[in-house]
């Protein structure tokens, strides 16, 4: 496993448990609002962590984390993640998986094989513009497919939007609301122009609270319940 960092502990990132965070290397999307560009664009690139490294501090922690998060970058462009999450578990840590959808055929095997307790996957965008929000050849297909992977699987589950008002509109959010129709839980995230893997993007926003609101609302008629983060 490529992993480009580590954060030791966090309260938020998995719902209800004491988790560490491992941030994986390379992504097959280019969305210029990423904010995790060190993880994506290879010109940025630091030497990665070893797992030897990862594995000593997960055995440490034993007792005191509850969980281990594999974000990226995208987790599921890495070969070997089905065996690292393997080992994780065996460890006796929950897996929560972070994707962008993009190889339903990965978590297709960590379903089947209940290497993973908790999936979020973000979803970019309406189908339609799904190759111009990710800068990338996106497979619609394989969008859909885990979505209803996702939703079929027993596991917990969130999906999620990273908010950009140059991006989306609320008729966009509404075509996603479509796509996760019945959903558990859809988290829209406000964009913070803090750090973006195109720096033009340091200059854009997000809606205000009162509309995230009335988002909040209108999606509630697509999905069991929604959140704003």
């Amino acid at each position: 496993m490529k992993i480009g960092g580590l954060q030791r502990v966090s309260l938020i990132d998995y719902p209800g448990k004491i988790c560490a965070i491992l941030f994986t290397q390379g992504c097959d999307f280019r969305c210029p609002y990423c904010h995790n560009p060190e993880l994506v664009n290879p010109d940025l690139y630091e030497e990665c962590i070893p797992e030897d490294e990862i594995f000593s501090f997960l055995e440490r922690r034993r007792g005191k984390l509850d969980a281990v998060t594999i974000t990226g970058g995208e987790p599921t462009v890495q070969p070997d993640l089905v065996e690292f999450a393997r080992r994780v578990k065996k460890m006796g840590y929950l897996v929560k998986i972070d994707t962008n959808g993009s190889r339903p055929e990965v978590l297709k095997k960590l379903i089947d094989r209940k290497l993973v307790d908790y999936i979020a996957m973000d979803v970019k965008a309406p189908l339609e513009k799904y190759r111009k929000i990710c800068k990338a050849n996106v497979n619609y297909d394989n969008i859909r497919r885990s979505i209803k992977m996702i939703m079929d699987s027993g596991v917990e589950y969130e999906f999620r939007t990273t908010v950009v008002k140059s991006l989306l509109t609320g008729d966009d959010l509404q075509k996603i609301g479509n796509e996760i129709l019945g959903a558990r839980l859809y988290v829209l995230q406000k964009f913070v122009p803090s750090k973006s893997l195109d720096e033009r993007f340091l200059a854009k926003t997000t809606y205000s609270d009162k509309y995230f609101e009335t988002l909040k609302e209108k999606l509630g008629n697509y999905v069991h319940c929604v959140v704003v983060r």
